[in-house]
């Protein structure tokens, strides 16, 4: 599928500051939900441009650079944990693009969302399944929430050591889950997911 077909269609029908918003961390245990928004000029393609979840690390830092390059504006919006537990992650999410639209120096007159609608922005939006597979802007918006997220999850790694959070950047591997039970989850889990509660709960219960 040529990703750049649905911007070029929306373009050709009126819109000219098209932005793509798609996030990041929405399932991991620990560290911030993180939404980007990126607004790609007519025309150009930045090879090996796709979905950030099919794009290796050291690619994805490198398809980082190109976007950072050539777009015309880029707005990241960030959740953190605590926020997370008291307004639930869909909210959470939510929030974080609602920000990383905010965030554009130009704002937009059109959103190409992932999965999502943002009933609270008074903007003509389009919301895509799978958008970062059909739109090159949204797939531009995964690439940049992806790497802005990692590496906070590397700085939080600096802070906590212990939970390895530069490996599994949050997510809920068997790693992660044993070293919650032998540490107890720190400022940046999320409570109230249920993976870190159930393991939290027989710490604080022992005799």
């Amino acid at each position: 599928m040529d990703i750049y077909r649905h911007d070029e269609s929306f373009r050709k029908a009126g819109y000219h500051h098209i932005a793509g918003l798609d996030e990041a961390g929405r399932g991991p245990l620990a560290g911030p939900v993180v939404a980007s928004a990126v607004v790609l000029p007519s025309g150009k393609r930045i090879k090996g441009l796709r979905d950030s979840k099919k794009v290796p690390e050291k690619e994805r830092e490198s398809l980082f650079m190109d976007i950072l390059c050539c777009c015309l504006d880029v707005g990241v919006g960030i959740v953190d944990a605590e926020t997370i537990d008291r307004i639930n992650i869909l909210n959470a999410t939510k929030l974080a693009m609602q920000r990383a639209v905010d965030d554009l120096s130009r704002g937009a007159d059109l959103l190409l969302i992932d999965a999502l609608q943002l009933p609270s922005m008074d903007i003509t939006q389009v919301s895509l399944i799978k958008g970062e597979s059909k739109s090159a802007s949204i797939a531009a918006a995964s690439i940049i929430a992806k790497v802005v997220r990692d590496g906070m999850m590397r700085q939080y790694d600096l802070m906590y050591p212990e939970y390895g959070f530069a490996k599994h950047k949050g997510y809920s591997t068997r790693e992660h889950m044993d070293k919650i039970i032998r540490h107890g989850p720190c400022s940046v889990h999320r409570k109230s997911f249920e993976k870190v509660l159930p393991l939290e709960l027989p710490l604080g219960g022992e005799e």
